[in-house]
């Protein structure tokens, strides 16, 4: 019986030692362990933030409370903005584990795993194992990916749902009539379903626009019925549908005659991408700003998109089908796993059409999430889904931007368009350079702070030693960033003096490695710095707590009723938007009054007949003042000076922190040992 002879591989490839690729499992438990690190390890601290961090956990928190987990409530007026998939998640994490960040933000740490595992899985069937570890890689050292989820947002589980469906969607168009194959319809219409839980209708918005015009581009909408439309929609409304039903019925007579389904589809869907949402409390970014942006959200990654694009462009005649990478004898040089038996791919199989229409895919999402919040009001996180998508691109194409399967082969030069994985590497050894020129900047930035702030005590307050500029108000997710001084150096030491060694050593070392061809250790060094760099930032947070988080105010309430100073009837007050000391009511674990707080997203909810008057005047409460139950009223800085002037002498201070104060209107009472 006559035997096919095995593929021969040209001798040029044997000029050096072909590289081992580490096994699935040992880059698993290394991305594991960085993720432990970086995500699982800054769970317990900081204490929940103020504004979105600890409304949003109060939402959760009033579900164990009421047993109503349709509608939201925030300090028991209804919260109609948001739909309800993480809070559900989030009540459950509280029921378990008790009131704490932990509880509220475990979610997030475990939605950036399953995103890694996704992408690393989705890379992994696409692109190569290497172009797989990388894709997880720079998904947990990008800056935005940490950044965005120190927060209780639903943005990163939207971006998960997301990355399935759209995976489940290509998995769904692949030939083929067996069991796991047949499921893929259901796991895509399952995904959109819990993503319109999680952000409402922009889910929808977003992932049919992408499938139709990818349908379109490739002149495949002739397998339609290959995603089960009919059945999937039946299970998309199954799911999704019942939660807005009952809120619909549930939430009627608001302002004007208006309930639910005026203010959450018209007025948070249509209004908010208007920009007249109401009430107007969002920011647009500058056009400029907007854009350029990602390239902090993706840094350190994004200095490495010029290479990604330039090794792309080098090799796009590879996804023809006419490419050359086709022929047997180049196949075992297009993907080695292990380093013992080359694994081939033909350019005209089913795995080569899969790594193309995961290019054109992730590129048509990106390219519509993007333009949507270019047009539309935005906040800087609200991009998140396109951070994996961007990042598994930008993994693709350094993954071949040097040889796959180990150093430059001193060989014969390949045809051009035949041998693209041994692209031209300029645009890489550029990119490193802008890497480490951006690390001298900030280690020499870092290093002027801490030099200039050497002889000054450190200060567990940093909240007294920065500007308070009022940048946007403050509605940006980064505007405290503009009230950095050089004293406030004093209480960043630690994180700064991390950052600078971090940023002084990894740019260079990724540099140098590279130079030598040792391109994937120079990927490592660089995901080093990103990884110290992160530490460094979270532990620079923590020692913010004081200026973002009110929770030690709320400590010391609970405190004094502990030691009997205050009495059980005392009534805990906020002066302004509850968003300025959402944390004080989630940790008392108690409805609190809100004094001239009858605005943002308190406001709609307000103006439904139930709703509990827990709203003052300034002139009710300086009509109180002194009288009745004793009052213990919370001032953010914003209104403190308006504070001190409606009370003045008459208000005792408790405590103080970052310019918030905790005020009461009488002495204390004799505390009972």
């Amino acid at each position: 019986m006559a035997t096919t002879p095995a593929p021969s591989i040209p001798a040029h490839a044997h000029a050096s030692p072909v590289l081992r690729l580490p096994k699935p499992a040992a880059h698993l438990s290394s991305l594991l362990a960085l993720w432990c690190a970086l995500f699982a390890g800054s769970l317990a601290a900081p204490p929940l933030l103020d504004d979105a961090d600890a409304t949003h956990a109060q939402a959760a928190q009033a579900m164990l409370h009421t047993g109503d987990w349709v509608t939201l409530h925030v300090d028991g007026i209804r919260y109609l903005e948001k739909a309800p998939l993480p809070y559900w998640i989030a009540a459950l994490c509280l029921r378990l584990f008790g009131d704490s960040a932990f509880a509220v933000h475990l979610q997030l740490a475990l939605t950036v795993l399953a995103l890694a595992w996704l992408g690393y899985a989705w890379a992994r069937r696409a692109f190569s194992e290497r172009a797989a570890f990388y894709t997880a890689l720079f998904l947990l050292t990008s800056t935005g990916v940490f950044l965005f989820t120190r927060i209780f947002i639903p943005d990163a589980l939207l971006s998960l749902l997301l990355a399935l469906a759209l995976y489940s969607f290509l998995r769904a168009l692949e030939p083929g009539k067996n069991l796991p194959a047949n499921l893929y319809p259901y796991a895509l219409w399952l995904a959109l379903a819990l993503a319109v839980l999680t952000k409402g209708l922009v889910a929808l918005v977003f992932f049919l626009s992408s499938a139709l015009l990818f349908l379109g581009l490739t002149r495949q909408f002739h397998l339609w019925r290959r995603l089960h439309p009919l059945r999937g929609l039946v299970l998309l409304l199954a799911v999704a549908a019942p939660w807005h039903v009952l809120a619909g019925l549930r939430n009627t007579g608001g302002e004007r005659g208006h309930g639910f389904f005026w203010f959450y589809f018209i007025n948070e869907h249509l209004l908010r991408f208007l920009g007249r949402r109401i009430p107007a409390d969002y920011n647009k970014l500058p056009t400029a700003l907007y854009w350029s942006l990602h390239l902090v959200w993706l840094f350190p990654w994004s200095l490495f998109a010029p290479a990604a694009i330039v090794s792309a462009w080098r090799r796009r005649s590879a996804w023809s089908n006419r490419s050359l990478s086709s022929r047997p004898e180049h196949r075992g040089l297009i993907a080695m796993r292990s380093g013992e038996t080359p694994v081939f791919r033909d350019a005209d199989t089913a795995s080569n059409t899969f790594a193309r229409n995961t290019v054109l895919l992730l590129l048509i999402f990106s390219s519509v999430v993007l333009v949507f919040f270019s047009l539309s009001t935005n906040q800087e996180y609200y991009t998140f889904p396109v951070y994996l998508p961007l990042l598994m691109l930008l993994a693709a194409g350094l993954t071949h931007t040097r040889n796959d399967v180990g150093a430059q082969h001193p060989g014969p030069e390949p045809a051009k368009g035949e041998m693209w994985v041994a692209t031209d590497s300029r645009a890489l050894t550029a990119s490193y350079a802008l890497f480490t020129a951006v690390g001298l900047a900030a280690t020499l930035t870092l290093g002027y702070g801490l030099w200039t702030s050497r002889a000054l005590p450190f200060v567990p307050d940093i909240g007294n030693l920065l500007a308070h500029r009022q940048v946007a108000h403050y509605t940006l997710s980064l505007a405290h960033f503009f009230d950095l001084t050089g004293p406030s150096f004093a209480a960043l030491r630690l994180p700064a003096t991390l950052a600078a060694v971090a940023f002084a050593l990894g740019p260079a070392t990724a540099w140098a490695l590279h130079a030598r061809g040792r391109d994937h250790a120079a990927v490592l060094a660089v995901a080093s710095t990103a990884a110290v760099f992160l530490l460094a930032a979270h532990i620079a947070l923590v020692r913010f707590t004081p200026m973002l988080s009110s929770q030690g105010f709320a400590a010391r309430i609970l405190a004094l009723e502990q030691q009997h100073a205050l009495g059980p009837d005392t009534e805990v007050l906020l002066f302004g938007d509850q968003s300025f000391g959402s944390s004080i009511p989630f940790y008392l674990d108690r409805r609190v009054l809100l004094v001239d707080g009858r605005s943002t997203s308190m406001l709609f909810g307000s103006t439904f007949p139930d709703a509990p008057p827990i709203f003052l005047t300034p002139q009710q409460l300086l009509a109180g003042w002194g009288s009745g139950p004793r009052k213990v009223l919370f001032v953010p800085l914003e209104r403190r000076a308006e504070a001190d002037r409606l009370l003045g002498a008459r208000a005792l201070l408790l405590d103080e922190a970052s310019g918030k104060a905790l005020l009461t209107d009488r002495p204390l009472e004799s505390i009972h040992p």
